[in-house]
């Protein structure tokens, strides 16, 4: 992210709950079959305890978790209601111009990504825009799944842990 000055307002909370509601299919754009990055982290999340259709766009890739990659947007089998970047901070106004001209309904600039003109694009096209969060992290958050690690641990206990 550059330093840029933040003038642009996002969405509220209840606003981003809306727009996870009213979302059935997700493009996660700049996918990664690498299991130490963020958008494989991300996509095994949205995979494994969400509703969502989940695509992955990635024009060097073939293959994520045995599902087929995408080179753009464009070649996805639906369109996506969701467009999830995890891009370079200079590609963002083109995945907005993308996002715009699939006919998405929401761009979303995953944590650390901050792209005023990127919004702009995409709201002149209608989108709805979110940007420096994560859609696992606010998906688990609105859905009960948030440990303060931001995953959910699946142990409940009050017993001290025993470390070896």
């Amino acid at each position: 992210m550059t330093a840029e000055t933040r003038t642009w307002t996002g969405p509220s909370a209840p606003e981003r709950l809306n727009i996870l509601h009213g979302t059935e299919s997700i493009a996660i754009v700049g996918a990664s079959n690498k299991p130490s990055r963020a958008s494989y982290f991300v996509s095994t999340y949205l995979l494994s305890s969400s509703p969502y259709r989940v695509h992955f766009v990635n024009p060097v890739l073939r293959e994520i978790m045995g599902r087929p990659v995408y080179p753009t947007l464009a070649d996805l089998p639906e369109v996506p209601d969701l467009v999830d970047a995890f891009r370079r901070h200079d590609d963002l106004p083109d995945v907005a111009r993308d996002a715009v001209a699939v006919g998405a309904k929401t761009l979303w600039l995953q944590l650390g990504s901050w792209h005023e003109e990127a919004a702009g694009i995409a709201e002149e096209g209608g989108l709805d825009v979110v940007m420096d969060r994560c859609v696992k992290i606010e998906h688990a958050r609105f859905h009960g799944g948030l440990h303060l690690a931001g995953f959910n641990t699946g142990v409940v206990s009050a017993k001290r842990q025993v470390l070896a």
